[in-house]
């Protein structure tokens, strides 16, 4: 049976997501900033959204300090960035396939995989 931590989390992974990728769309095709500056803004902005569902929705943490959580969310979100980075980069460089598709697989494997099971064994604990 699947955990209600594991369905918020997940719902908390798809909120921040919508903001990361809708952010970043507005600031290329309305503000006409640069695709990889836009990205940058998106990615912070989603991983706040995230941290904050994180701390005080999904798992209910606020009573830690914000300073340790933050910092081990910050450790969390860079291997996060890279196993992206790097899924994304073998999918459509290697295996030819669409970066739209290869974004969300590969979003959806380390969310699952990786987000899900350090925030509650070790940002939120």
């Amino acid at each position: 049976m699947v955990k209600p931590v594991f369905i918020k989390a997940q719902a908390s992974s798809l909120i921040a997501s919508a903001v990361d990728f809708l952010l970043t769309i507005f600031l290329v095709e309305f503000i006409h900033l640069k695709a990889v500056l836009s990205g940058a803004i998106g990615t912070i902005t989603g991983g706040v959204v995230n941290f904050t569902l994180g701390r005080n929705w999904v798992f209910k943490s606020g009573l830690q300090p914000i300073p340790i959580q933050a910092f081990r969310y910050l450790i969390v979100w860079i291997g996060n960035l890279i196993l992206n980075v790097s899924g994304l980069a073998f999918m459509v460089n290697y295996l030819q396939a669409n970066y739209i598709v290869s974004k969300i697989f590969i979003s959806l494997i380390v969310g699952i995989f990786y987000n899900y099971l350090l925030q509650g064994k070790y940002v939120f604990k």
